[in-house]
């Protein structure tokens, strides 16, 4: 079993940076790739973006050049660098790794945005 733990949320104003966490603890040999996603109030949840086990990156287009995903392999954490941040990024935001058991989620951070 894999347990993931966010953290790093808050409120911020328009154009400042956070930087949220994902430590994984448990079965991480088993994790072949690991991913953030957000739900907005009144949303569906979607994907923001993603790593894979050899380091790969990808990104949302609305995300793209803003947020950077990152991984420390000695912690077991995944990083998502926030950078001007907008409202529109105001969202409870998960980490998801997928493994080879099927898929496990964090609890969400919160993340506001003001204007």
């Amino acid at each position: 079993q894999v347990q993931l733990v966010e953290s790093g949320g808050g409120l911020v104003q328009a154009g400042e940076s956070l930087r949220l966490s994902c430590a994984a603890s448990g079965s991480i040999f088993s994790i072949n790739y690991r991913g953030w996603y957000r739900q907005a109030p009144g949303k569906q949840r979607e994907w923001v973006a993603g790593i894979t086990s050899r380091g790969s990156t990808n990104y949302a287009d609305s995300v793209k050049g803003r947020f950077t995903i990152s991984r420390d392999n000695a912690k077991n954490t995944v990083y998502l660098q926030m950078n001007s941040l907008k409202p529109e990024d105001t969202a409870v935001y998960y980490c998801k790794a997928d493994t080879t058991r099927g898929s496990v989620w964090g609890q969400g951070t919160l993340v506001t945005v003001s204007s």
